[in-house]
């Protein structure tokens, strides 16, 4: 690897009007880009406006159909995520690379030039490792399987990854989606500390997230459809401004929540008892009402029972003692095809893998679950073959009407729907669920990893819900959007609901105290 050098705020990587194309999409349109010594430089935009598709040219995952790469002034190279790494370049994707039948040090090992070495110089590297852990405070132990860890702490190995490969050019690919608020602190703090120390020139730090821009970056250059908008130093701009640049329009950060008079209860859930897969208790006597034009949020951090619960209500678990009632029937025992044809929408933490077909088309998601009924099938005649009985007619005016009314950005019906952005696969699952009129939704982190405007939408759209009589359960780590969403929130913490309170007089801080078990109210 060629040295970086290290004077301060000169350019050391400069992108100069990149542009690629995929099928019916241009991602990149003549992009250019530039990097300085001993900066944090944010990459800022929506779901789907080209910020990963430029940093993956530049480490090597995909090829630039035209423009130049410089490092240094250099004009270089790069075919291969090993040309990236041999000009000290690497980065850590949003979705983890790393192993999960090896241990933490082979994962750091694995790939670089040391993973062969004999057993005394594997000694020296592990040597090498604990000195990193021990300046950067990356607490892991080295011999703990990947697959035991939390995704905080794997990020730690992904970092020290970085650094044992002699990284110098850090990309960080939307690297707090997945954390807690005290993880994310954590990982500021190490990312100036690496910077401060040098062992880090540069980093490059990609995220549709305005406090994260603000709290840790130097400079940010906006993208928007592919195109750059704008680059702004941090400190003489504010995340109303950004917001404005990223989606092109007014983005209101606050919302009005109607008064709503409640009516009966839609979901009343009584002293469930779930065990864990080891035979611990994940859930343990949750009790809790919500009620017609109400939206309780559930807050808690990830691990302490809010899968679990989400996952009885809609049938995908067996529940060991309690009962659930949906609009007065006990559906303890239901299946999720008939608790849904009782009137539940859900829309799942994971979009990708438990909401959608990413194989299928948008069409075919639009009415997955409804394809064989009236007016999509013809009743009397249902064969195997969804080819001989779809009412093609009918399901794509039905598709067309959806895809308008909630903004689905979709080439065609046709697209595949693992296809599209984060943000249009959440729309387009609330147009499949809304579009049913659910009395109940269970919205499970309905707008994680989604940009600004991705997010005022999908609150609207829930509140709209609200207003027209919906109970909604809203599952969520960001303690704002609860109080913004909320008419009562409940905390989960062990298993346990720990406390209940109106949304309109609970603190943060209050909430944050619960999530820990430091009191209950």
């Amino acid at each position: 690897m060629r040295p970086i050098s290290d004077d301060k705020d000169r350019i050391i990587l400069e992108m100069r009007n990149i542009t690629k194309r995929f099928p019916k999409v241009l991602a990149n349109d003549r992009v250019s880009f530039d990097l300085r010594v001993g900066e944090i430089h944010s990459i800022l935009g929506e779901n789907g406006a080209g910020k990963t598709t430029l940093m993956n040219i530049l480490c090597g995952l995909y090829q630039k159909d035209s423009g130049e790469i410089f490092i240094e002034g250099r004009l270089v190279s790069i075919k291969s995520p090993r040309d990236a790494l041999d000009l000290g370049i690497g980065m850590v994707h949003q979705i983890s690379t790393l192993v999960s039948g090896l241990s933490v040090m082979e994962n750091i090992m694995l790939g670089s030039k040391s993973s062969n070495v004999f057993f005394l110089e594997k000694r020296q590297c592990a040597k090498e490792i604990h000195r990193l852990i021990n300046q950067f405070s990356l607490d892991v132990d080295l011999q703990t399987n990947l697959a035991q860890l939390s995704m905080g702490e794997k990020q730690k190995v992904e970092l020290l990854r970085a650094l044992y490969r002699g990284t110098r050019i850090l990309i960080l690919d939307e690297p707090t989606s997945v954390l807690t608020p005290l993880e994310k602190t954590a990982l500021f703090r190490i990312l100036t500390e690496m910077i401060s120390c040098g062992d880090i020139s540069a980093i490059v730090f990609i995220t549709h997230k305005l406090p994260d821009v603000m709290s840790v970056s130097d400079r940010v250059t906006i993208l928007r459809r592919g195109k750059v908008v704008d680059v702004l130093h941090t400190k003489d701009t504010n995340m109303k401004q950004l917001a404005q640049k990223m989606v092109g329009r007014d983005v209101l950060f606050d919302v009005q929540k109607g008064v709503i008079e409640k009516g009966e209860p839609i979901l009343e859930v009584s002293d469930l008892q779930v065990l864990s897969q080891k035979g611990l208790p994940a859930l343990d006597g949750v009790s809790l009402t919500i009620n017609k034009g109400e939206i309780l949020g559930l807050a808690g951090v990830s691990g302490n029972g809010q899968k679990e619960l989400v996952e009885v209500i809609m049938g995908l678990r067996r529940v060991d003692a309690g009962n659930i009632l949906i609009n007065g029937q006990d559906t303890t025992r239901w299946s999720p095809r008939k608790i849904r044809a009782l009137g539940v929408g859900y829309i799942p933490e994971d979009r990708v893998n438990d909401g959608i077909l990413p194989d299928q088309s948008v069409v075919e998601n639009l009415i997955l679950g409804v394809h064989s009924q009236p007016p999509f099938a013809y009743a009397w005649f249902l064969p195997s073959d969804k080819k001989w009985f779809l009412k093609h007619t009918a399901v794509n005016e039905y598709a067309k009407k959806l895809v308008s009314e909630y903004d689905v950005e979709t080439p065609d019906l046709t697209q595949l729907a693992g296809k599209l952005s984060g943000g249009n696969i959440q729309r387009l699952i609330l147009a499949r669920e809304l579009s049913r009129r659910p009395d109940l939704l269970v919205a499970d982190k309905p707008t994680a990893g989604l940009d600004v405007g991705a997010q005022e939408r999908i609150r609207r759209r829930l509140l709209n819900e609200k207003e027209q009589g919906k109970a909604i359960l809203l599952i969520s780590e960001d303690l704002d959007e609860i109080i913004l969403m909320s008419d009562r929130i409940a905390v989960m913490y062990e298993g346990k609901i720990v406390g209940v309170s109106s949304a309109s007089s609970v603190t943060k801080e209050t909430i944050g105290a619960m999530m820990t078990g430091e009191r209950e109210t």
